[in-house]
């Protein structure tokens, strides 16, 4: 399980967004959203770093810190 910090993930459509870009590489992925938190828990079988990448192309860099 991944945790990622999302500064720019605010509404739901974020959400739903940061769904669809996790499940295009991976279908079988499992995702827990702590909206407020702007958080997310993935889980997948993909490295961090390719997830990571995955949802800064898609416009939700994850940070650095406050995980």
């Amino acid at each position: 399980m991944h945790q990622f910090h999302l500064p720019d993930m605010t509404c739901g459509h974020c959400v739903a967004t940061v769904t669809e870009t996790v499940k295009a590489l991976d279908a079988a992925a499992t995702l827990e959203f702590e909206r407020e938190a702007r958080r997310v828990r993935i889980g997948s079988e993909l490295s961090r770093e390719v997830l990571a990448r995955a949802l800064s192309e898609a416009g939700y860099t994850p940070a650095t810190e406050g995980l």
